[in-house]
């Protein structure tokens, strides 16, 4: 099956490349070295719509089809969530986050020790949410909580949570091997108090809410992976047609020749997949999309990881310091194995889908 992009496809793509080689890398090596978040630049990406794209323009998006992070507010939520926040996610005025991940608790999001129990009118939170992107710059967080601890996943709940309470308290994880710039952390929610109206959806049915994310969100992810093997597969290419050895362009020796071929490969196989993975999203086939969405989500970050390690070998020395992006586009690519579901889960959804 042959999937192709439109023309508007083409341009948001041209506007998004533009954003990234003028505003973007220029600065890069200096927020990962710094581990800075770059706040001024996703309220610019914000006034060309990059940040939310997936916003209905009545709530001051651009009514595209793809997002990360409020959907649950956008397809679950009440009106009043989405008057109060999504205007604000899509102005780039406020960011969100999800908190679901746990310290003992990664993969297996039904074991979740996070409560919320009801007291009158409202509901009373507790527990320790870990690995959280966005999760001290976050105005408004998605916190998926048991409301009803002995029922594993069908007793999970979803609340939306305003970072301003009292008793939230997010630590900033910077030590990390990767993606230095972005925000991650371990929030603390000590008897965070939110009204009965801060339910998500419906209460006991967190788990299924998040279900429907995770085949885009694993989507997200796996073009996440293509960039960073793109990134470090022109930066490699770049160098190898003018670094000099033995009196010739190093990228005339057929050992470096056949790197960038496999590079450009895989590449491509990971584009390939990622599309059509982003294609059953889009139609709405429940089954497909988690299957291609596994697919494309493992093949393209293990690739990115060799891609990445291939680049860092055609710089040689270079490529291990700091001088040249190579061994940012290697750290950087790694993680894209770990999150949104490790690389031995996808494999598990995949073959739940064969067998």
């Amino acid at each position: 099956m042959s999937f192709t992009t439109t023309g508007e496809h083409e341009a948001i793509r041209k506007a998004v490349r533009e954003f990234g080689e003028e505003e973007l890398r220029p600065v890069a090596r200096e927020h990962d070295e710094e581990k800075k978040y770059p706040e001024d630049l996703r309220r610019a990406a914000a006034e060309l719509d990059f940040v939310a794209p997936h916003i209905p323009e009545e709530y001051g998006g651009a009514g595209g089809s793809a997002g990360f992070g409020s959907s649950m507010i956008l397809k679950y939520g009440d009106e009043w969530m989405k008057e109060e926040w999504l205007p604000r996610i899509a102005g780039g005025e406020s960011a969100s986050c999800s908190c679901i991940s746990e310290p003992a608790h990664g993969s297996n999001v039904a074991g979740m020790e996070t409560t919320a129990e009801k007291d009158g009118d409202e509901w009373v939170i507790d527990g320790n949410k870990m690995w959280i992107t966005n999760g001290t710059v976050a105005d408004v967080a998605v916190v998926m909580a048991k409301t009803s601890p002995g029922e594993g996943h069908k007793g999970i709940t979803a609340f939306l949570v305003s970072t301003d309470r009292d008793g939230w308290q997010p630590s900033r994880i910077d030590n990390k091997l990767g993606i230095r710039a972005s925000d991650l952390a371990e929030v603390v929610i000590d008897d965070v108090r939110v009204s009965e109206d801060n339910v998500i959806g419906a209460v006991d049915q967190g788990f299924y809410q998040l279900m429907d994310f995770f085949a885009s969100g694993r989507t997200g992810v796996a073009a996440q992976a293509v960039g960073a093997a793109q990134g470090a597969f022109d930066a490699a290419l770049d160098y190898a047609g003018e670094r000099e050895q033995f009196d010739q362009k190093i990228g005339e020796f057929q050992a470096i020749r056949h790197k960038l071929a496999d590079m450009a490969t895989d590449i491509e196989a990971a584009r390939s997949l990622t599309y059509r993975a982003a294609a059953n999203v889009e139609e709405g086939n429940p089954d497909q999309a988690a299957r291609f969405a596994a697919m494309a989500k493992l093949f393209a970050s293990e690739h990115a990881v060799e891609v990445a390690d291939e680049a860092l070998q055609v710089f040689g020395g270079s490529g291990y310091v700091t001088d040249y992006p190579a061994e940012r586009y290697y750290r950087d690519a790694r993680i894209t194995k770990i999150y949104e579901g490790t690389s031995e889960i996808q494999k598990n959804v995949i073959a739940d889908r064969l067998l």
